[in-house]
């Protein structure tokens, strides 16, 4: 008997918190992503801030990536897989949930946070918690069919971007930080500040090998990680793409 493997079916954004910078023009997301498989199985991407939100004027939680989960009926035992880009506290803060989850990270990325790097301190009690199941990778992986992962230095060592195939739109590529808003998207992109390498050598590469993968792969999404202006056009869960 043939059998045919579990494919992505819907793709959620989930915008878990927003920051009205006085410098920006358009309010600026924080978003988390929901993938639905066709087997049944749930595959999140981040999680978020943690509960207790930062001091920074202007940053104003919504409903916390659990609360989005439950206005779809899920709750955190049902996600199968998380998916860990990078561990900053706006993408890790709820990594903790999760404990029934395979949690996917670069090794690279692993260890460096692990050896006590200063940048991803703030977060270590939640993506660090004793009952958390890592499954570590090597570079650009595929992690199931139709889902790939794509490391991406530059933000910090190891992280890495998502492409997800959907069988009605097509391949939808989340740049996550590696491409932070659209006017990045370019060979010569320049270093944001809150990048690591800020010689630009390494954010460049990740670009350009992103702008080779939407070429390649025909992508007809591309969703920039904090991109305000952008995020204004996207459907937000409960709406998907699919």
């Amino acid at each position: 008997m043939t059998t045919h493997p579990s494919m992505p079916q819907r793709l959620y954004l989930m915008q878990v918190v927003t920051w009205f910078s006085p410098e920006a023009t358009w309010p600026i997301p924080y978003p988390c992503y929901l993938i639905h498989m066709s087997d049944g199985r749930h595959i999140l991407i981040d999680t978020g801030w943690p509960e207790e939100l930062p001091s920074r004027p202007g940053l104003q939680a919504g409903k916390n990536v659990v609360e989005q989960l439950a206005l779809l009926d899920l709750q955190p035992a049902d996600i199968a897989m998380l998916i860990c880009t990078h561990f900053d506290l706006d993408h890790a803060g709820r990594h903790s949930a999760f404990t029934k989850a395979e949690l996917i990270v670069q090794r690279q990325h692993y260890e460096l946070a692990r050896s006590g790097y200063p940048r991803l301190a703030p977060a270590r009690p939640m993506w660090d918690h004793p009952d958390l199941h890592y499954r570590l990778v090597d570079g650009d992986t595929e992690l199931l069919p139709g889902i790939e992962l794509i490391e991406t230095h530059g933000h910090v060592r190891g992280h890495q971007s998502v492409l997800v195939r959907l069988p009605h739109i097509g391949p939808v590529l989340l740049t996550i930080d590696a491409v932070t808003a659209q006017n990045y998207f370019t060979p010569d992109r320049q270093p944001h500040p809150l990048d690591d390498d800020q010689e630009g050598d390494l954010g460049r590469a990740g670009a350009r090998k992103l702008i080779g993968v939407t070429e390649r792969e025909q992508v007809t999404l591309v969703i920039f990680g904090h991109d305000g202006q952008q995020w204004q056009t996207l459907k937000k869960a409960p709406e998907y793409y699919e």
